[in-house]
């Protein structure tokens, strides 16, 4: 019995898709639930799974095509097994005695003049000409490892320079590759609302500094009873969460967005996570943050970021958000300028966390500090709403059990 293999129904934010790989082929054996085919939507790749067992017995649509909700995109064979693959060799008698008859002289066909062997690579630069001996020398380079494209494939003093410059990485030989890849659609959906942002926002970023000791003393002595409580580690991600939400919730506008000519404002915190995965950017949202605790942000967080790694996040894990924050001290970021992702009015970034020298309470002492930054609308945020949310932010952190009595 055929059972045909459609295109899920898209929400109404998507209308369509990209067949972006198949994972079998026709006349392939596939199993109940096992992935057909990655579809790619501007958010996420969604996976086709095969409802029956059987063997795919026609595809409709090759990989690059786009499709649309509930569209038929190939037909499965129930209960059908793959046919066993031909034999790869020809039966014995068939096949043609390939020894010489007795006197004859086997043919031995002539080297091909663009087969030539090239010279054997030096193995030591005393090998070298002249020139590029000196340059091997002087730049410190192990002829060995370079291939030449001299005659006979003699190793030259420009193959020398060339791969001194290419950082001695690869082959000389003066090669400069390029290589033309189309965006994904992800990528091109990112491309596309990050000019969006930027040609339709009023945007401006405001900076300070954050001294995480007592965040960092209070994971360190509550960390390991807090994992044990609630089988999640304490991460810094939690107090920026929660002190986000209480801010937020002090700082109406700052949560607000801008529809037309109305500003509207949410009585929720709703705060989109940036993660980033190998196909680009995401940001699934954790909702109405104001009302979690520093062990469901973590658990939510974490699996968030499993779905991500493993390409397994849903169209609905990244709709809303009122509000974002991003993580670039994870690769080493000490300061920067978020985009807000629209149409949000707000993002806060967090960067490297760096012992430096501050005066504290009349004394220069080693601290843990954070730059952060909030990039905002300056359409509807004013400087003094900014700023005071940033400030915010810093008291809370700096005075973590202030986020415990929700002050």
């Amino acid at each position: 019995m055929s059972t045909e293999i459609k295109v899920p129904v898209l929400p109404e934010s998507v209308s369509d898709a990209t067949i972006a790989t198949w994972h079998k082929k026709v006349g392939d054996a596939v199993k109940r639930d096992e992935n057909l085919v990655d579809l790619e939507t501007d958010k996420v790749v969604l996976e086709v799974p095969s409802p029956v067992d059987g063997v795919l017995k026609e595809i409709k649509f090759e990989e690059g095509a786009t499709v649309t909700s509930s569209q038929l995109l190939a037909i499965v064979e129930a209960g059908a097994a793959a046919s066993a693959p031909a034999a790869e060799a020809a039966p014995a008698a068939a096949k043609v005695d390939a020894t010489p008859a007795a006197g004859a002289q086997p043919i031995t066909p002539k080297a091909n003049a663009a087969e030539a062997p090239k010279a054997a690579a030096p193995t030591s630069n005393d090998q070298l000409p002249p020139g590029a001996r000196f340059t091997a020398n002087k730049e410190g380079i192990d002829a060995s490892q370079v291939e030449g494209t001299g005659r006979k494939g003699a190793v030259t003093k420009e193959d020398i320079l060339n791969y001194a410059k290419n950082g001695g990485v690869g082959n000389a030989a003066g090669a400069r590759p390029e290589e033309r890849v189309p965006m994904t659609r992800m990528r091109a959906r990112i491309a596309e609302r990050l000019m969006q942002s930027k040609n339709s926002i009023a945007m401006l970023t405001s900076f300070n500094e954050v001294n995480l000791g007592k965040v960092m003393a209070m994971r360190k002595e509550l960390g390991e009873s807090f994992e044990k409580a609630n089988g999640v580690k304490l991460g810094f991600m939690s107090f920026f969460a929660k002190a986000a939400a209480n801010a937020l919730q002090r700082h109406p506008v700052v949560n607000a967005s801008v529809d037309g000519n109305d500003v509207v404002y949410h009585g929720y915190a709703d705060i989109s996570i940036a993660v980033s995965t190998e196909k680009g950017l995401v940001t699934p949202v954790l909702r109405n943050v104001e009302r979690m605790g520093f062990a469901d942000v973590e658990k939510a967080i974490g699996d968030y970021a499993k779905k991500a790694r493993d390409g397994k996040l849903a169209l609905e894990d990244l709709q809303g958000g009122t509000f974002t924050i991003t993580n670039g001290g994870t690769f080493g970021s000490l300061m920067s300028t978020p985009i807000v992702n629209p149409p949000q009015s707000a993002i806060l970034g967090m960067h490297a966390i760096k012992e430096r020298a501050i005066v504290e309470n009349g004394a220069v002492v080693a601290a843990p500090m954070m730059y952060i930054a909030l990039s905002y609308d300056h359409r509807i945020i004013d400087g003094k709403d900014a700023v005071l949310f940033l400030v915010d932010i810093k008291n809370q952190l700096e005075n973590p059990h202030r986020m415990l009595l929700g002050m």
